[in-house]
């Protein structure tokens, strides 16, 4: 096949003689900023950035490593062909061209999940399916009960379950890849679904208790008096833990001069160390019940470090399919 003279970036091939010829015309374009391939992912990236204002905590709310983050926020710039981010500033910014370009995105994300979630609703099957996040602890001692209850009211179809972090629950639910969110809440502790677009209900109701390994007495090695005592081994939540935050919220005072000896993202985690002598955490009555009835675990201070908790179930405002509609109603009447 011969090649015939033709413009700069364009050729133009001719099949040998003897045969019937084709011409076939090829365009080559460089690979640039105008042209190339674009990852939504970047753009999900890039919200959560702006959110955070910070590049360590995003990367951790999206669940990747910070490197891969950056990256993904260097390959967008690449793309709109400016910069976006001000990482000269701390908090991060957004530059004008960044402040610019994030409502667009956030209309074009969620108008593609509406998009896509009408598709599979479009199918039966799908239209039936109930797609559930909820933080970890709840999704083992809480919800396969509750939800027995209601599938004692109503027929339900596929169900999926994500069991994860709070942070993590949220973010799925912001990029409505589940209908409902099933976590721990506190009214003083505003969450991300705390916001316009979501409404929630209470469904039950928990609490967080101070407790620690019984001695060979069947007390407590440590007690909470009026503050923490000084050596006093505290184990803690990590930044993504919804439980955590609202600790941190409402014992601010009392850890602001007492470090934490051990961080975990869930509570069964910090169970494990409590029961292995460890320390002091305080730990969900949902998960513990069971030990402080059979005494692995003993209260650790009075109701002065107790904090009380809502179980709340979360959802969009928006209608939804019919099924999850129905499902929504179930819930929010009495038992």
């Amino acid at each position: 096949m011969a090649r015939s003279d033709s413009p700069a970036g364009v050729g133009i091939f001719h099949a040998p003689p003897g045969t019937v010829q084709y011409p076939i015309r090829i365009q080559l374009f460089p690979m640039g900023p105008d042209n190339r391939p674009l990852d939504l992912e970047w753009l999900e990236d890039f919200q959560t950035l702006a959110e955070s204002g910070n590049f360590s905590r995003a990367a951790e709310l999206r669940a990747i490593a910070q490197p891969a983050f950056s990256r993904h926020i260097r390959s967008l710039e690449e793309w709109v062909g400016v910069p976006l981010v001000d990482r000269g500033t701390h908090p991060a910014s957004l530059t004008d061209a960044g402040k610019r370009f994030l409502p667009a995105i956030a209309s074009l994300l969620e108008n593609l999940q509406m998009a896509r979630r009408a598709a599979r609703d479009a199918d039966g099957l799908a239209a039936q399916r109930l797609r559930f996040a909820a933080t970890h602890v709840l999704s083992l001692h809480y919800f396969p009960t509750w939800l027995a209850v209601i599938e004692a009211q109503l027929a339900l179809g596929q169900i999926e379950v994500v069991s994860d972090s709070m942070a993590a629950c949220e973010e799925l639910m912001l990029q409505r890849k589940v209908q409902f969110v099933l976590c721990h809440s506190h009214t003083s502790v505003a969450g991300r679904l705390d916001e316009p677009q979501f409404i929630s209900t209470r469904i039950g109701d928990d609490v967080l208790l101070p407790v620690a390994r019984p001695d060979s007495g069947g007390t407590s090695r440590w007690w909470l008096a009026a503050s923490i005592p000084h050596g006093l081994p505290v184990l803690g939540y990590s930044e993504a833990s919804g439980l955590g935050r609202i600790l941190r919220h409402h014992l601010a005072a009392a850890f602001l001069d007492h470090p934490i000896v051990f961080r975990a993202q869930h509570a069964e985690l910090l169970r494990t160390m409590v029961l292995d002598g460890r320390g002091v955490a305080w730990l969900p009555r949902s998960l513990i019940q069971v030990d402080l009835q059979h005494a692995r675990l003993v209260l650790a201070g009075d109701e002065r470090w107790q904090v009380p908790l809502d179980i709340r179930l979360f959802r969009r405002r928006a209608p939804q399919a019919p099924a999850a509609e129905a499902f929504w109603q179930q819930a929010v009447s009495p038992p």
